[in-house]
C-alpha cells in the first residue's frame, strides 16, 4: 500500500498548477505520511502502521489504537490493521465471557 494511510486509506489527490497567465498542468497532492509505532493497550503491544499526520490527532480524539480500530469501518483499514482489529474484538469478547 503505496502512499497510502493504513487507518483512514486516505490517498493521493490530483489537480492543477495554475500559472500566474492561467496555464494548467497536472500536479499530485501527496498525504503527509508518518511511519510510527501505535500501542494497544488490550494486546499490551505496539504494532507499526504508515499513518497520514491528520490520522494521528484521530486516534488519540477516540482514545487510542483499540478505540480507533473498533469504531472504524473495514473497508478503509489496510490488511495489517484489519488483523490487528480481529486480535483486539477477540480480547475484549474474552474479557468480557
Amino acid at each position: 500500500m503505496a502512499r497510502r494511510c493504513e487507518l483512514t486509506g486516505k490517498g493521493v489527490q490530483t489537480g492543477n498548477n495554475v500559472s500566474h497567465a492561467n496555464n494548467r498542468s497536472r500536479r499530485r497532492f501527496l498525504p503527509n505520511l508518518c511511519q510510527v509505532h501505535l500501542m494497544s493497550e488490550s494486546l499490551g503491544r505496539d504494532f507499526a502502521f504508515k499513518v497520514a499526520a491528520s490520522s494521528l490527532r484521530s486516534v488519540e480524539h477516540r482514545g487510542g489504537l483499540d478505540g480507533f480500530l473498533l469504531k472504524a469501518r473495514d473497508t478503509e483499514l489496510s490488511t495489517a490493521a484489519r488483523r490487528v482489529k480481529r486480535q483486539v474484538e477477540k480480547k475484549l469478547a474474552a474479557a468480557v465471557a
